[in-house]
């Protein structure tokens, strides 16, 4: 009898502890399934280091057609890729990534052509890009050029005191030029005033604030180029009459661009919210925090952009007003003299237009438009300032219709390393391996002296 009750007690626990086992081996198979089918992922560093950036996941997740990321190296090396190529696989089933080790592999290597470690190469669309290294900005990149095809163009003109993309100083533009190198554009510069025409590779036209005015065969050159459906991106700053490089007043410019509904006022926009005093900039830094629905603003909701020396813009259709200042600015038409005075009742108080785009379809193709009040904010000064590299190459977007690359780029990571002096050393030494052990043994001998 009490055999027979021990050898049912040991069955109903045999039971039990089965039932236990294939639960647990059902939640782990579930968490495993789960894990491989939706592999998310938090970050939660300050500066989102770990994070992809909104470009480069609504170029991924996008993909329409089979994309494949190959990285050569050595297999010792390949974690180091992994880390972000991971990110870049989960976003998307139609995007994978394949390693290989050249010396153990070489004829994958010889036939793909691959002569280094830690080259990238992206496949989709039937073409095939490289990444030049192994950093988010070059990768979508890579696969940028590898889905889009063809060359882009930006022509920049010269020959009026306009900015210059090989300046590397405070105002000049090899920041910009940059920029848009590493955006899968080419860049071209172009003199109006050898040849008064337009080359017809041209995807974008680029006016970066001329200080003198253009000749009359220049601007009907610019006219011709959008008649046959060309795009103008340019940039008027204002007429001021001060300092050791006045600006022209550029009537013929102004006139070309009032004729798609822009009209770049003449006056010098200020800014007394004290916002822009936060970032160090005076009230002739109007900052703009913002947009309107337009689709080259619209993923800037909440960044903000600061525009050195601007003017305002009066905007009728068809163009579209892309952003404009607060109602704490005012627009002076004191245009000769640097020392900043505001008259309420005389000037014109915000909100101020500082940028407009418009488009006109033409039996050539579609022109597109855009005016900016300020050639200042893309210098190399300032263009790091916030959103103002995003504004920047967003525009270039939409002027050469590739309104889906529109959307905030991947960011320089942030150093944040921690730098410490001997002093410091010596101090946390001594209060981490000397001081605190030290309180921990005279707590734990005060215990035992109360208690003995």
């Amino acid at each position: 009898m009490k055999t027979s009750w021990m050898t049912a007690r040991q069955t109903k626990y045999t039971a039990y502890a089965g039932v236990y086992i294939i639960i647990v081996i059902a939640i782990l198979g579930l968490l495993n399934f789960l894990a491989n089918r939706y592999n998310k992922s938090v970050d939660t560093t300050s500066n989102k280091r770990f994070s992809l950036s909104d470009q480069t996941k609504k170029v991924v997740s996008g993909l329409q057609q089979d994309a494949k990321i190959t990285y050569f190296d050595q297999t010792k090396n390949f974690q180091q890729a992994k880390d972000l190529l991971d990110r870049y696989e989960v976003l998307s089933h139609k995007l994978s990534v394949d390693y290989v080790d050249p010396d153990k592999k070489p004829q994958v290597a010889k036939a793909m052509g691959i002569r280094s470690y830690g080259t990238i190469l992206v496949n989709a669309g039937g073409r095939q890009q490289e990444a030049k290294s192994v950093t988010e900005e070059e990768i979508t990149g890579a696969i940028i050029r590898a889905l889009k095809g063809g060359d882009r163009t930006v022509c920049v003109v010269s020959g009026s005191g306009e900015h210059a993309l090989d300046d590397t100083g405070r105002n000049g533009y090899s920041g910009a030029k940059e920029a848009i190198e590493k955006n899968n554009y080419k860049t071209q510069g172009i003199s109006l005033l050898d040849k008064p025409e337009v080359p017809k590779n041209c995807t974008i036209l680029f006016i970066a604030g001329p200080r003198f005015d253009y000749v009359p065969p220049a601007v009907a050159a610019v006219k011709g180029y959008l008649d046959n459906g060309g795009h103008l991106l340019m940039f008027l700053d204002p007429p001021v009459k001060f300092g050791k490089e006045e600006v022209g007043d550029n009537e013929g410019l102004v006139k070309l661009a009032s004729d798609y509904g822009i009209t770049p006022e003449k006056n010098l926009v200020l800014d007394t919210s004290g916002v822009g005093q936060i970032f160090g900039f005076s009230e002739a830094v109007p900052l703009v925090s913002t947009y309107e629905s337009h689709a080259i603003v619209r993923e800037m909701k909440g960044t903000a952009t600061a525009f050195p020396l601007a003017r305002s813009l009066d905007v009728k259709p068809p163009a579209e007003k892309l952003f404009s200042t607060s109602e704490n600015s005012f627009a002076t038409a004191n245009l000769a003299s640097a020392k900043i005075v505001i008259d309420p009742k005389k000037d014109k108080q915000g909100p101020l237009t500082l940028a407009a785009a418009a488009s006109k379809k033409t039996t050539n193709g579609e022109q597109r438009v855009i005016v900016v009040g300020s050639s200042g904010w893309v210098t190399n000064g300032i263009l790091a300032f916030n959103g103002n590299r995003d504004l920047f190459l967003n525009m270039l977007a939409w002027l050469s219709a590739d309104e889906d690359l529109i959307s905030i780029r991947p960011k320089d990571q942030e150093d944040r390393r921690l730098n410490v002096s001997g002093r410091q050393m010596q101090m946390m030494f001594y209060s981490s391996v000397v001081l605190l052990p030290l309180f921990v043994i005279a707590a734990g001998f005060s215990v035992w002296w109360k208690r003995r």
